[in-house]
């Protein structure tokens, strides 16, 4: 259970993304699912991946930076020609171009809604994308004009490999391989011999090249594709993409964690693997030793030594569902989840400790900063009174599964399940007395406002009250018959609950009266937590967050960095919130989740450093703060307020040469003197900003 004891309001530290609204804590760099990756050296790389996302790295993965694609389409695949020229495709015709290394990226008109699944480009200007129903698309201007080309097949195409600027290969389903020498201008139909579905290609020169697809099926030609010869490898597993750097040395990966190796042009291969066994989507190599491979969950594994071990670049849990949340205030919370994993941070989700406590953990309730409780399978009771450091089992004296656990002070608590299960302590959990519900519903959670006053809502839709700390508890109908997952206690009138379909429904009365508000989304919502009468988040399926301002009148769909399935959602003040959900998903969120900052960056050459006075100043609520830099470098720039205390981060990337402005929204900050400081290699300049509220 997620119930929030507000002692104070504090303002913390911490660095958001450009223009985030919610970024993430686990996994980090992030945690929706890689497709591609492509390395120009073995220092600089980009992956891209499921909503919209796209990383880059400088120094070989060490570290990964999220860069802003302004879509939240799928992408399927990245291509670059040098440290600059780079084009992404993805999902409804997508095409994204940049032409500095990521910093920005433009959308391109493909002229078509088919989904394009691959792309390759052997200069800064020629190019050639592909994907569903058999479409290709060529651009001879570094995709300003895409025209389609005809392919000869319907069948959906999956990968393309160019040797130069006329000889390419494609390969898509049903063992479809095309071939073309003249730029994309005709496309011919070669025959593979097989009807697997094949999803990778790699060619090196005009005459080897490999393609890989469908129950570990590998295919080889060395005469430019006139006839291809299968290959046996000890993978199971589909192979999802494949890279050579000679006609002799390749790799390819797959689902379930696959990796295999060949240095004698796949007459052999030695199978590797990733240790997690996560499906791997995509795999770039750029030298007999150094490659990458990227999967689902955010997965990035890195090798320099051609395979013989691979390391994870990519860090945090992923593999169990989070369920529940509970935090006391900004700084110390607590998330559980499958496998009874329980997540501790004492610096507001920084940085996480992990512990695995055996059962599936469903509900979690942080009292102070050393006192909590979680519940879960069969009928478990867990107990922590280090602040989650250790866990001690308590006797529930039931065997049915508990769903949500809630306390209103050190001592009295409530746990809700299956079967109408309602238990009570007032002794902080030595001793758990069962309570009659009235009702054989799954019971999913339950909020408290005061010792007297609790809610429980239920699977079939109902709505149970007590204004008698659990004497007595009176039924209620929410107006759906469905499950209602999620609920929120503003106060003893005041209460909220959601369900699948996108309903939300609220009281004024304290449960006598049910209104159903019109979310505008159909996807299930499992949570919902509102700071007050008027400001309330819920949450959900394909990483739903929507916002209200006006006690749920109007929903207000947020920037979401995830297409993951969200659980559970708090809020310890009116900015600060923290989200979690499927496959270790944890995002938060600074400043309510609306968007914060917007940066522009001008073409000109400035001719040294220099940190301009924000303008207009004094401001209310928005200023802009601008700085040029006459060489490229890591900059950061951040806010701090009179004592001292970082209160923002608005940049913290590499930059190249270039002038830059940034728009400061400070509606989330009190009057005052602050002071935004620029450190960009060794220049390092402060100045003072006044905010008049």
């Amino acid at each position: 259970m997620k119930r929030l004891y507000l002692t104070s309001v504090l303002l913390i530290a911490i660095s958001i993304n450009l223009n985030a609204q919610w970024f993430w804590q686990n996994p980090l760099p992030q945690g929706n699912r890689l497709n591609s990756v492509d390395f120009i050296s073995p220092t600089a790389g980009w992956a891209v991946g499921e909503n919209g996302t796209i990383l880059r790295t400088t120094d070989g993965g060490t570290t990964w930076t999220l860069q802003s694609s302004e879509t939240l389409k799928d992408l399927f695949f990245v291509s670059f020609t040098d440290p600059n020229n780079g084009s992404t495709v993805g999902r409804d015709g997508t095409i994204l171009r940049t032409i500095n290394g990521g910093t920005t990226w433009t959308s391109q008109s493909s002229g078509t809604t088919n989904w394009l699944f691959g792309v390759s480009f052997t200069s800064s200007n020629n190019g050639i994308a592909l994907g569903s129903g058999g479409i290709i698309l060529r651009t001879t201007n570094g995709g300003e004009n895409w025209t389609e080309q005809t392919s000869g097949t319907t069948e959906s195409l999956n990968s393309v490999s160019f040797i130069d600027t006329i000889n390419g290969l494609a390969v898509g389903n049903n063992g479809t391989i095309l071939k073309t020498t003249d730029g994309g201008t005709t496309w011919v139909s070669q025959s593979s011999g097989t009807n697997e579905y094949l999803y990778g290609i790699s060619f090196t020169d005009i005459n080897n090249g490999t393609a890989v697809g469908e129950n570990a099926s590998i295919f080889r030609t060395t005469n430019g594709g006139t006839s291809w010869v299968p290959q046996s490898s000890q993978a199971t597993e589909r192979l999802t993409s494949v890279s050579f750097i000679d006609a002799n040395n390749g790799t390819a990966a797959g689902f379930y964690g696959s990796i295999i190796r060949t240095t004698n042009g796949g007459a052999s291969w030695s199978f590797q693997s990733d240790d997690a066994y996560i499906d791997l989507y995509g795999v770039s190599f750029v030298d007999l030793n150094n490659g990458t491979a990227v999967g689902d969950y955010g997965r990035i594994i890195r090798t320099t030594d051609g395979g013989l071990t691979w390391d994870s670049q990519s860090n945090g849990t992923t593999s169990n569902l989070l369920y529940t949340t509970s935090f006391i205030n900004t700084t110390n919370g607590l998330v559980a989840g499958t496998d009874g994993i329980i997540l501790n941070t004492t610096n507001g989700g920084t940085t996480w400790t992990s512990q695995e406590t055996g059962t599936d953990l469903f509900g979690i309730s942080l009292i102070d900063a050393d006192i909590g409780v979680a519940v879960g399978y069969n009928g478990t009771i867990l107990n922590t009174t280090n602040g989650g450091q250790s866990w001690n089992s308590q006797s529930s004296g039931t065997s049915e599964h508990l769903y949500g656990v809630s306390f209103v002070n050190a001592n009295i608590g409530m746990v809700v399940g299956n079967a109408g299960t309602i238990l009570k302590t007032t002794n902080a959990g030595a001793a758990w007395i069962p309570q009659i519900s009235g009702t054989s519903d799954r019971l999913i959670e339950v909020s408290f406002t005061d010792v007297n006053n609790a809610t429980i809502v239920s699977r079939s839709g109902i709505v149970l009250s007590t204004t008698d700390g659990g004497s007595t508890w009176n039924s209620q109908a929410s107006g759906t018959s469905g499950s209602l997952n999620g609920v929120s206690i503003i106060d003893a009138n005041n209460i909220a609950t959601v369900a699948n379909q996108g309903k939300v429904f609220i009281t004024t009365d304290g449960g006598s009266n049910w209104t159903w508000l019109t979310s505008g989304t159909n996807q299930n919502l499992f949570g919902v937590f509102f700071i007050d009468s008027n400001n309330g988040t819920v949450i959900g399926g394909g990483g739903i967050i929507l916002r209200t301002a006006d006690g749920g009148t109007t929903w207000n769909l947020q920037s979401s960095p995830t297409s993951n399935l969200l659980y559970d959602v708090l809020f310890m003040d009116a900015t600060n919130g923290i989200a979690v959900g499927s496959f270790g998903t944890i995002l938060h969120t600074t400043n309510g989740g609306v968007t914060f900052i917007n940066e522009e960056q001008t073409n000109a050459v400035p001719e040294g450093f220099m940190l301009s006075q924000n303008y207009p100043n004094p401001f209310n609520p928005s200023t802009k703060i601008s700085w040029q830099s006459p060489v490229g470098s890591h900059q950061t720039l951040k806010i701090y307020d009179m004592l001292g205390n970082e209160v923002a981060t608005l940049v913290d990337e590499y930059k190249p040469v270039g002038s830059y402005e940034v728009d400061f929204n400070a509606s989330q900050l009190t009057s005052g003197v602050y002071f935004y400081k620029l450190q960009a290699g060794s220049f390092v300049e402060t100045k003072k900003m006044i905010l008049l509220r």
